[in-house]
């Protein structure tokens, strides 16, 4: 009979432990071993070494979690892009909307309590506004924005033969003026009250804290030298100089 330290791989301190792992991993297909079990006990009792990291891998920056779609589709968050870059262009002084993330922004904004105006009333008696007041809106502001976006689409269309994205800029800016001149009806809603929401909504997004998914990289405040959210200014509000501070989101004041 064949002795037990030669049938369990005894050595001579009575452990079989590594070949008894590494066995049964390769009796069951070896796919347990390959995958966790390889990594704990190794083969052939050598630790495999990793070649080092290149500088390029170092330096790869990491994604940025909030540049992800929580609402759009593909399509309607390309037309939310070029609508919010017109509106916001880029320029010698910085980046525009597109870069800004200004659409993330809207995105997510639209995904919130907020895009069915969860706080807002919004039942009768509804009567026509005068001139000096804000309409009353029937519509959730998620279904305003999709119906606008749409519309965008329709009127291009219609009058240049083509969607909103693949219009020159001056033809989009015609649509545009259009839409804020209340020329177009969106089921009953003037275009006027859509491209207001879209207005206000890009400022938000090239200008809120980078939480809210825009304002890339703080380029926003940048341009506008504004410091962002700073705990205290008890050092320069005493200069009669004015000092330019690098901005700080809300994300700094982790750990505080």
């Amino acid at each position: 009979m064949m002795e037990e330290s030669e049938k369990y791989g005894l050595d001579e301190k009575g452990s079989s432990r590594r070949k008894f792992l590494r066995n049964s991993g390769v009796a069951a297909g070896g796919v347990v071993v390959g995958s966790v079990l390889g990594g704990l006990i190794g083969f052939g009792g050598e630790k495999q070494h990793q070649a080092p990291k290149t500088e390029h891998e170092h330096a790869a920056p990491a994604a940025n979690p909030n540049a992800a779609l929580m609402f759009f589709t593909p399509d309607q968050y390309q037309t939310t892009i070029a609508a919010t870059e017109r509106i916001f262009p880029a320029d010698e002084n910085g980046p525009g909307a597109a870069d800004l993330n200004v659409a993330i922004y809207i995105d997510h904004q639209l995904a919130s309590p907020w895009g069915i105006n969860a706080k807002d009333y919004m039942l009768g008696a509804f009567y026509k506004a005068e001139a000096t007041q804000q309409e009353q809106v029937r519509i959730l502001r998620k279904d305003l924005f999709l119906l606008g976006l749409k519309g965008l689409d329709d009127y291009s269309g219609n009058k240049f033969d083509s969607k909103f994205t693949s219009l020159e800029g001056e033809q989009q800016d015609e649509i545009l003026t259009e839409f804020e001149n209340g020329e177009y009806k969106l089921s009953g809603v003037s275009s006027s009250i859509f491209f207001d929401l879209l207005r206000i909504l890009t400022i938000e997004g090239a200008y809120a804290d980078p939480m809210y998914g825009g304002n890339k990289d703080m380029e926003g405040w940048a341009m506008r030298k504004f410091p962002g959210s700073r705990m205290n200014y008890n050092n320069e509000v005493v200069s009669k100089e004015f000092i330019e501070l690098e901005p700080e989101s809300l994300q700094s004041h982790m750990g505080h």
